[in-house]
């Protein structure tokens, strides 16, 4: 059995729980590590051997890197393993900006019997896979509008590094950082967006990254996106509401290592406007578990040794969600200006 070498560029929080899940996998083992914090180079208690930066560990004997790095060098190191021959799973966002994006598919396009996916984790959760089954079925119709929030009480929360602050290193604030994931579900769900309106604040934290930020947007096929990303939602929440022509798909909460977004629930509502007077029949299904960290590093092990393409999390993917992103950005001229945001419609 083909046992594929892997190495993980930044070994935090993330970076240790994809090697929780490769330890659980008998087809991936990762044989070596990186991180700022090592003293040097040497060896995990299991065997694995670490290193302080990431070019010592592209010398290791690897098929896989997995990078799980701050946005300032995420790109830059994504490109130096498609470089080195090895195929790449990063995590969001894929760097700072859309050019970063840009630059990493550029080198894709030159390995093309590599694979590159990226981290866009909660399209794995088992409640986001439901009811994108639902929705592809038609069962309900076709979306009409969509309603997104995504908040937490801060912009550092629960002792993380305080990068995040500082747009030189992150680019970007909590939109860029956690409600990229919303803007993800909902191109997901809605296609993408083409007219994008917004207003983005950094009134209440002060720092030169955005805590809140607003967005109105329409795709080209009329469907209607109202988008809120905080760090000022003092009781964490995640909730999106889908409306279709026949009912709705409710997202509700969702599983995460803090436990801090509640109980990961799915209403699916089936509506009779002539009859329901409003109170339409609900089911509402709620999730105790996550395997969503070990679906998607088992979907990119399939694409290797399989060879298939990446289903979910494509480049293509993260520069779509980068484009919107930054378009939300970019539609508030008064942010754009302080902050000299480029036009992200000049990559399409």
């Amino acid at each position: 059995m083909t046992v594929l070498k892997v190495g993980i560029a930044g070994f935090g929080v993330v970076g240790r729980r994809r090697k929780d899940c490769i330890d659980r996998r008998s087809d991936m083992r990762v044989v070596a590590v990186c991180d700022q914090t090592f003293d040097g180079e040497g060896a995990l208690s299991d065997g694995v051997r670490y290193y302080q930066d990431y070019r010592s560990l592209l010398l290791a004997d690897l098929d896989v890197l997995i990078v799980c790095l701050t946005n300032d060098v995420a790109a830059e190191v994504t490109i130096a393993g498609l470089h080195a021959d090895m195929h790449v799973f990063c995590e969001k966002p894929p760097g700072r900006d859309v050019d970063d994006i840009v630059r990493v598919i550029a080198q894709e396009s030159l390995k093309p019997r590599l694979k590159l996916m990226y981290g866009f984790n909660h399209r794995y959760h088992e409640s986001v896979v439901d009811a994108l089954r639902i929705l592809r079925s038609g069962e309900l119709g076709q979306v009409l509008n969509m309603r997104g929030v995504y908040g937490k009480a801060k912009l550092i929360t629960f002792n993380q590094p305080d990068w995040r602050t500082k747009r030189d290193i992150a680019g970007g604030g909590v939109l860029l950082d956690q409600g990229i994931h919303m803007v993800d579900l909902m191109r997901l769900f809605g296609g993408d967006f083409i007219d994008v309106h917004s207003f983005i604040s950094n009134r209440h934290w002060g720092y030169d990254v955005e805590d809140n930020a607003y967005a109105l947007m329409r795709t080209g096929d009329g469907v209607v996106g109202m988008l809120h990303s905080s760090a000022t939602q003092w009781r964490h929440r995640f909730h999106l509401d889908i409306n279709l022509e026949r009912g709705s798909l409710i997202l509700g909460g969702i599983l995460s290592g803090t436990k801090s977004y509640g109980a990961e629930t799915l209403t699916v509502v089936q509506a009779d406007p002539d009859n329901d007077r409003g109170d339409p029949k609900e089911q509402v299904t709620r999730y105790n578990r996550d395997p969503s960290w070990d679906e998607e590093i088992a979907a990119f092990a399939d694409s290797i040794l399989n060879d298939k393409p990446v289903q979910s999390g494509t480049s293509e993917d993260a520069l779509r969600t980068m484009q919107l992103v930054f378009k939300i950005y970019y539609a508030d001229s008064d942010w754009r200006e302080t902050y000299n945001i480029p036009n992200p419609n000049s990559h399409e």
